[in-house]
C-alpha cells in the first residue's frame, strides 16, 4: 500500500479514541482521579487490529480454555517472519514460548553465564534489565551509553577499560529502549566482536524491532550476524508491543545453541507459565494478517514523532535526540531548573517515566503512542510548564 493511501486512512484509525478507564488498565488506573494524561508505561492506546479481535471473539465463541500447547501455525509464522525480514534461517526447536519478555530477561539471567559471574548492562536501560540480575544475585556492570553522531549507543572504548574480568553475559537491547537507537551492522559487529574477545553469551532484547520509524533503516538481529553471533545470543522477541497485545503475554526466545537453550528451559521449568490459550490466538493473527495495520500504524507514529521532537527541541532546557524506533521519546531535561523533571510535569498535568528507573534521573521518558489529540494536549502542557519557568 502506498504511503498516501496510508496517510488517508491514518486519521479514522488512529484517531480513534477508546476510553479505557474503568478497564483495569495500569496505564490509565495509575492517575485515575487526576487531570495529568498517562504518557508513561509503553502500551499504546491504539486499538487492536481487528483481525486479531476477530480471532479472538471466535477462539472465545469456541467455549472451551483447557491446558493448550503452542499451535505449529505460529512457529511456522515466525520463521517465515525471520526469514522475510531479516533473511535469518532459524529453526523450529529454536523456540522457546514465554508469557512475557521480562520473565525472559529473568531466566536469562540466571541461566546464562556462572553464578559468580557478572552481568554487562547498557545503562540507562528498560528497568527490568537490571532487576533481572539483582533478583538473580548477580554483580551488574553499566556499560554507559553516550551520543554518537547524536544517537544513543553503547561506550565500548570505556566498557573496554572498565568490564570486570570475571563478566559472562550481556544483556543487550535493540532497537534500545530509552532512546530509540537502531544499531547498525558495524556498531552489532562491534558489539558481537567485544562479546568474543571476553567469553560472553548474549541476550538481546528485540521486542521493538517492528517499531522502526525511519524507513531507510532495517532492524538486525544480532545473532543474524554470523554462525558465532547465533551459538551464543539468546534472542527475545513478542508481537506484544507491535499490535498492541501486551496484556495478552506471548513472547518467545530464539536460542539456536543447544546447551544455552536447555539451560534455558531448565531455568524457567515450574516457575514460569504457559502462554495462554488467547494470547497464542492474537500472536498467530497479529502475524498472519496484521502488518498492513502495522504498516498504517508507522505512518502515524512518524506524525507523532515529528510533532514530539519539534516541540521539545524549540523549548528552553530540553533536548531530545533523533528517535529511530520505539513510540518512546528519551528526553533530557538536565538543563531544565528544576530538581525532579518527573515530578514537575506531573504537576504541570503529564505523566511521564521518571528517568531515575532507567539510571538517570535528569531525563523523563514520554509515550507517543496515543492520539494525536491528546498528544497535542500533553506538548501544550509540557510547554506552559517550561515558558513558565521563566515568567
Amino acid at each position: 500500500m502506498s504511503t498516501d493511501s496510508l496517510q488517508d486512512k491514518e486519521n479514522g484509525l488512529f484517531d480513534q479514541v477508546v476510553d479505557r478507564m474503568n478497564t483495569d488498565s495500569s496505564k490509565w488506573d495509575k492517575y485515575q482521579g487526576t487531570d495529568i494524561l498517562p504518557m508513561w508505561v509503553a502500551d499504546t492506546d491504539f486499538k487492536t487490529p481487528d483481525v486479531v479481535i476477530k480471532a479472538l471473539q471466535q477462539r472465545v465463541e469456541h467455549g472451551v480454555f483447557g491446558y493448550t500447547h503452542s499451535p505449529k501455525l505460529l512457529t511456522d509464522l515466525i520463521i517465515d517472519r525471520m526469514a522475510s525480514r531479516y533473511q535469518w534461517q532459524i529453526k523450529p526447536e529454536w523456540i522457546v514460548y514465554l508469557p512475557g519478555l521480562v520473565c525472559g530477561l529473568n531466566v536469562a539471567a540466571r541461566a546464562l553465564g556462572e553464578p559468580d559471574q557478572s552481568v554487562m548492562i547498557p545503562s540507562p536501560i528498560y528497568p527490568p534489565f537490571l532487576s533481572s540480575v539483582k533478583l538473580a544475585g548477580k554483580p551488574c556492570y553499566k556499560a554507559y551509553t553516550h551520543l554518537s553522531d547524536n544517537r544513543w549507543v553503547i561506550d565500548l572504548e570505556a566498557a573496554k577499560a572498565n568490564l570486570p574480568q570475571n563478566t559472562g553475559l550481556l544483556h543487550f537491547c535493540n532497537p534500545l529502549n530509552p532512546g530509540g537507537t537502531v544499531y547498525r551492522k558495524k556498531e552489532l559487529e562491534d558489539i558481537l566482536a567485544f562479546a568474543q574477545a571476553n567469553n560472553m553469551v548474549i541476550c538481546s532484547d528485540e521486542i521493538h524491532c517492528d517499531l522502526i520509524l525511519d524507513e531507510e533503516l532495517v532492524h538486525i538481529p544480532i545473532a543474524s550476524l554470523n554462525k558465532d553471533a547465533e551459538q551464543r545470543t539468546v534472542t527475545l522477541m513478542a508481537p506484544s508491543k507491535t499490535f498492541n497485545i501486551a496484556g495478552l503475554g506471548a513472547s518467545f526466545a530464539i536460542i539456536a545453541n543447544e546447551k544455552l537453550r536447555a539451560d534455558f528451559i531448565r531455568e524457567k521449568r515450574g516457575i514460569v507459565p504457559n502462554v495462554s490459550l488467547l494470547a497464542y490466538t492474537a500472536a498467530v493473527a497479529s502475524y498472519q494478517h496484521g502488518d498492513n495495520w502495522l504498516e498504517q500504524q508507522l505512518v502515524y507514529l512518524r506524525g507523532n514523532r515529528a510533532r514530539v521532537e519539534a516541540v521539545i527541541n524549540k523549548l528552553p532546557g530540553l533536548t531530545l535526540q533523533h528517535i529511530e524506533a520505539t513510540y518512546l521519546a528519551w528526553i533530557d531535561c538536565s538543563q531544565l531548573p528544576v530538581d525532579n523533571p518527573c515530578l514537575f510535569f506531573e504537576k504541570a498535568g503529564v505523566g511521564m517515566s521518571p528517568g531515575i528507573e532507567f539510571g538517570n534521573r535528569k531525563f523523563v521518558r514520554l509515550n507517543f503512542g496515543c492520539t494525536r489529540a491528546l498528544l497535542d494536549e500533553a506538548l501544550t502542557r509540557i510547554e506552559d510548564a517550561v515558558y513558565g519557568l521563566s515568567g
